[in-house]
């Protein structure tokens, strides 16, 4: 007796097909998994980058702001959208309390608070520091 055995192999040749699909898929989804996370991690280290330059544009303004106090410790008429590197800064003089903010180009915001104590020998005029607020 003669058995043909074509039809066993059509079936072994599908069988492997499915599974050849299966498997694909499986790797498919796991590539495009890993795809999604790294775009995520990506954004999150570009919002750090921009987070990290609004508040070296923020430290700027800041650091004018105390040198205009060591030069006059009655200065108090701050600064508006003055231009620094990729951004702008913003000063207020209300008191012994300066804020600064500073923005990028692409938006970011930080804000940096002082209250200081200036003394009234001078010039140079001493400005201390006595409280830091970062982004509050």
């Amino acid at each position: 007796m003669i058995h043909n055995d074509s039809s066993v192999f059509h079936h072994e040749a599908g069988s492997v097909l499915l599974v050849v699909v299966v498997i694909v898929a499986l790797l498919a989804a796991t590539v495009m998994g890993h795809l999604q996370v790294n775009a995520e991690e990506i954004q999150l280290v570009q919002n750090h980058v921009h987070g990290a330059e609004a508040l070296a544009v923020a430290e700027a303004g800041l650091n004018d702001a105390l040198a205009g106090l060591r030069e006059d410790p009655g200065w108090n008429a701050g600064f508006a959208d003055k231009r620094f590197a990729n951004g702008s800064y913003t000063v207020i003089v209300a008191g012994p309390t300066v804020t600064s903010v500073g923005t990028t180009s692409d938006g970011f915001t930080a804000r940096i608070e002082v209250q200081t104590t200036r003394s009234l020998d001078g010039p140079p005029y001493v400005v201390s520091v006595n409280r830091l607020r970062i982004n509050r």
